[in-house]
């Protein structure tokens, strides 16, 4: 239902136009060719508006190569702010349509409108089977450079461990980009755009459009061929071969094709028919027609390493750095709607393995997983988790994001009913990880799974009516718990429950009003007066102490401020203050350049916003909570900033590794005034010498030294932060973990400031028309982790700890009154079935799903089906389970965890069945690896040119799995 929301609109007036009218004129003449692009919107269509006859006509395109489908995946997705789980997702999602529906494998990528290039891209599409990538935005200087030395191609190695093997040809476009250049000389209307703008919601009633480019007539038939040609001209000049990429269209372009296609045909032909006097010939070409015309040259090409082409900017004054933050709401429910769709896959996986004749109808299970799919693929779209939408679109992003999670948590919820045999009327609590609204005052329970592949310890936090509370597990036994004051209200508590879970196994706790001995540990609140911070007494320091078994954290309490941490174990202490800032934006266009949604143009340095902090810390056994409060002076009465710092003291028999070694920081920003940009800059006393480190897509860190510039210094030193961020000395190392993207960026020396909200409005007319401003008055409150040590300490703690963070267990709550479910008595913990699925800690269980593809795996016998129109219909297929494992470490980051790892499929997942068949698969599943033969392109290093084969497979369910490698893998089990 809420997909339609906007879509109707779009489609209505476009979308479904483009295609209807590219397969009525393809149909028209042998020439013609087409590209697609993004499936969602094909997808719609083909669901909602393609009869019989287009679909037909569709196939037999596709076979004749005059309709190519390039990326595959269901959009265009952000290179700078999305996860890499999220862009395999939305590409497996596009790539198992058309390979069900079509029997066909996109090779070749046209990613021409991300603000940026990832270094993750080049490798995803290499590991998905592809042979050529095509980038577009990047740096205008840096662009201008590779134009005028011919480098604008090049084979890249986006990954420093997997190297050549899985390098890809990639192409950057000219400084024309993807549309074309619509300027021509012989009039003052526009060329080549016959068809004009697209104007929707409602096309015009006599079907003339706004814009549309001159006719070709007999009288103008040869200044359009001289305009043509001299462009094929200019851009032939920058690059190495005789063959030029000459995109036609644009932005909402072909929504009627005939009459781009018919004045199209025109000037082809007469080219052709001229070319002893042009000097070209001209035909029309898919993105695969080229990049073999191009591989047939058999040139040597040149290598680039792993640099990304991050961040981007336009003009001088124009860096695309503020999308990293922008609409931080969106980016952060995005992540959480990723991260209950990798449990719930993996819940559901386990169920359907374990109950095959369970009382939930599994299609119906499915599809509510796939509303989820769905919604987390569509915003990984470049204008979508971007923030670079307007308040409409992004509300049907969220819309999409809230009723799939709802879907989702529901199927969970009903699955452990199921498990447990409860009545079916009961009503399902069910929360993911937000405090829920208080919790009745009957016996009741709360259910948490652990969605990662590994033993878990942490703490999850249960909203309670009252003080008085104890908390027990399965057997009765008391579970350690604190209970305080909570942030968020004043009628209710904050109950913190220790948990201890295995991997993809959830386990009940019961919590029961007070009776007796057990009860959960209080929370003690020291509230300190407000101090005025312009005037702090630097004299006499007073430093107030607070300790964990890894850290001693001292705040200043003239200033209420941080002031330094200690990290125990080596006793090294590290001046550390906090303080939030804002950058200052312009918005009038009349005044100088301006911040918008994608872009940030700070006036000057930031500016720090308070001048008194409030102090609150609240003690307890378990954990203490830091409470700082930042107002703009000493009498204000509302804050606009605050800051949660929680450290934990684990009990003994738990491992606290990793609770132990972070400082968890939870902040409140907004409302802001309008045109700020609101940072929190973390000063140290590390010599850093201004470099900073940025995760690339939450798979790999790219390097990021300040650079000087003459214009926009402190704009185009920022960077995304995806997962991690983090500085260091020669010793030591500081790391920020963040649950959803940031700007990130060092100006000064020691430093390391986040870019945490963003509100602007601004004149820019194009803004304006399409309700561009950034007018976001919210409160967001994200969460970084702070971890402090030794390289070779956070090294061994970062990649988990991230994945702790991304990944939090789900929550679920449930009343009980009467008859208790019986619980097998012996059982602690309770995987959805027998044992739970545990993989080493430098590998991630990255995928357990069932996709419900009805695809053959035998390309030869899908192929055949499809020809035959025999293609499954019908119920989806349960047996084949999607497995992705990815190893964490780059080869030679660490002396242990950078080692290959063999992993024994069979016992792995001996917990869902007995494994009799293990077929490995390309990234998106769509190729038997044995049979991917990937172009491979001569470059000085490799000489000879031909085909790379990717990885070596297993035998008989035993794999090695190297240093960054992403390893896909279909698994089917006994008894199906």
């Amino acid at each position: 239902i809420w997909y339609f929301f906007f879509f109707q609109e779009s489609m209505h007036a476009y979308a479904a136009n483009v295609y209807t009218s590219v397969v009525e004129e393809l149909m028209k003449g042998k020439e013609r060719k087409f590209i697609a692009v993004e499936q969602e919107f094909f997808r719609l269509w083909w669901d909602a508006v393609a009869t019989d006859t287009y679909k037909q006509q569709v196939h037999q395109l596709l076979q004749e190569g005059r309709l190519e489908f390039v990326i595959g995946g269901q959009v265009m997705h952000d290179e700078a702010v999305t996860l890499i789980d999220d862009q395999i997702l939305q590409l497996t999602e596009g790539h198992g349509f058309l390979y069900e529906t079509f029997g066909i494998r996109p090779q070749f990528s046209w990613h021409v409108d991300p603000f940026g290039a990832s270094a993750t891209t080049p490798t995803l599409f290499a590991l998905a089977g592809f042979n050529a990538h095509l980038i577009s935005r990047i740096d205008y200087d840096l662009k201008a450079d590779m134009q005028k030395n011919k480098k604008l191609q090049f084979v890249w190695r986006g990954s420093p461990s997997l190297s050549e093997r899985q390098e890809i040809f990639t192409h950057v476009m000219d400084q024309y980009s993807y549309c074309t250049p619509s300027q021509i000389p012989f009039s003052n209307r526009s060329g080549f755009y016959w068809n004009g703008i697209a104007a929707f919601p409602d096309p015009p009633k006599d079907g003339v459009y706004p814009n549309m480019s001159v006719p070709v007539t007999d009288t103008n038939i040869h200044l359009y061929a001289q305009t043509m040609v001299a462009n094929i001209k200019e851009r032939a000049a920058w690059f190495r071969t005789s063959d030029v990429l000459w995109p036609w269209g644009c932005d909402k372009q072909f929504f009627n094709a005939s009459v781009q296609y018919s004045n199209m045909d025109l000037l082809l032909d007469y080219i052709n028919k001229h070319s002893d006097e042009f000097g070209v010939t001209v035909q029309y070409a898919t993105v695969a027609d080229y990049f073999q015309a191009v591989y047939s040259r058999n040139l040597t090409w040149e290598i680039r390493d792993f640099q990304d082409f991050l961040p981007y900017s336009t003009e001088p004054f124009q860096a695309w750095t503020g999308f990293y933050t922008s609409r931080s709401t969106l980016k952060g429910i995005a992540r959480r709607a990723s991260s209950l769709l990798y449990a719930g896959e993996s819940f559901f996986t386990q169920y359907v393995r374990k109950h095959p004749a369970s009382s939930i109808c599994k299609c119906g299970a499915l599809k509510q997983l796939q509303s989820l799919r769905w919604a987390v693929s569509e915003v990984q779209h470049h204008d979508g988790i971007t923030g670079t939408e307007s308040p409409k679109v992004k509300d049907m992003y969220m819309n999409n994001l809230m009723y799939g999670m709802f879907n989702v948590k529901k199927l969970m919820a009903s699955i452990i009913f199921d498990m447990n045999n409860v009545k079916k009327n009961r009503e399902v609590y069910s929360s993911i990880y937000s405090k829920d609204s208080g919790i009745p005052d009957v016996d009741q329970y709360v259910v948490v799974y652990n969605p990662l592949a590994w033993n878990i310890t942490t703490f999850v936090t249960v909203s309670v009516s009252h003080l008085a509370v104890s908390v027990y597990d399965e057997l009765g036994h008391s579970v350690p718990a604190q209970v305080q004051s909570s942030l968020e209200s004043h009628s209710t508590y904050d109950l913190y429950i220790l948990v201890a879970i295995s991997g993809l196994s959830y386990r009940k706790y019961n919590i029961k009003p007070l009776n007796g001995k057990q009860s959960a540990f209080i929370g003690r609140s020291i509230k300190y007066k407000r101090k005025d911070i312009t005037r702090a007494d630097q004299r006499s320091q007073q430093l107030l102490p607070v300790v964990n078994n890894c850290y001693q954290v001292l705040f200043d309490q003239n200033t209420n401020l941080m002031h330094s941490v200690t990290e125990r174990e080596t006793n090294q202490t590290v001046q550390l203050t906090q303080e939030f800032l804002e950058y200052h934006v312009n918005g009038d266009t009349m005044k100088g350049p301006i911040s918008d949604n994608y872009l940030f143009a700070p006036n000057a340095s930031a500016v720090p916003v308070s001048k008194a902090v409030g102090l609150e810390v609240v003690s307890g056994n378990l954990m203490t909570e830091i409470r700082q409060y930042f107002y703009s002076n000493v009498t204000s009465q509302d804050y606009i900033y605050a800051v949660y710092t929680r450290m934990y003291t684990v009990p003994e028999g738990y491992d606290g590794k990793l609770l132990c070694h972070r400082i968890e920081q939870e902040y409140s920003v907004g409302p802001l005034e309008l045109n700020r940009e609101a940072v929190l800059r973390t000063s140290t006393n590390l010599n850093t010498r201004q470099l900073l480190y940025t995760d690339s897509n939450g798979y790999q860190i790219q390097k990021r030294p300040f650079k000087a510039y003459v214009n926009n210094t402190v704009a185009r030193n920022y960077y995304p932060m995806v997962q991690t961020a983090y500085i260091e000395d020669d010793t030591t190392r500081l790391m920020l973990l963040a649950e959803r993207a940031h700007g990130v960026s060092s100006q000064g020396n020691g430093q390391v400031e986040v870019m945490l909200h963003r509100r602007l409005w601004n004149n820019l007319q194009w803004d304006l028309n399409y309700n561009l401003t950034l007018n976001d008055s919210s409160v967001v409150r994200p969460v970084i982790w702070l971890i402090l040590g030794t390289k070779a300490v956070t090294n061994s703690l970062y990649r988990t700890s991230g994945l702790a963070l991304e990944h939090r267990p789900v929550v679920m709550f449930g009343a009980l009154s009467g008859d208790k479910p019986k619980l097998p008595g012996q059982l602690k913990q309770h995987s959805v079935h027998g044992s739970p699925v545990t993989v080493p800690p430098n590998l991630h269980l990255q995928t357990l799903s069932i996709p419900g593809w009805r695809y053959s795996s035998n390309h030869a016998e899908q192929v055949r089906n499809i020809r035959m129109g025999k293609q499954k219909q019908g119920d989806a297929d349960f047996s084949r389970v999607l497995l992705r494992i990815r190893h964490l470490y780059e080869v030679g980051e660490d002396p242990v965890l950078s080692q290959p790892v063999m992993v024994n499929l069979k016992s792995l997942l001996k917990g869902l069945g007995s494994v009799t068949v293990v077929e490995e698969r390309s990234l998106t599943g769509t190729w038997d690896v044995n049979t991917l033969k990937r172009w491979k392109w001569k470059t000085a290093q490799y000489p000879s040119k031909g085909f790379s084969n990717s990885t070596e497979t297993s035998e008989n369910c035993i794999v090695t799995v190297y240093p960054k490698e992403v390893r896909t893998f279909f698994v089917y089990f006994q008894g199906q």
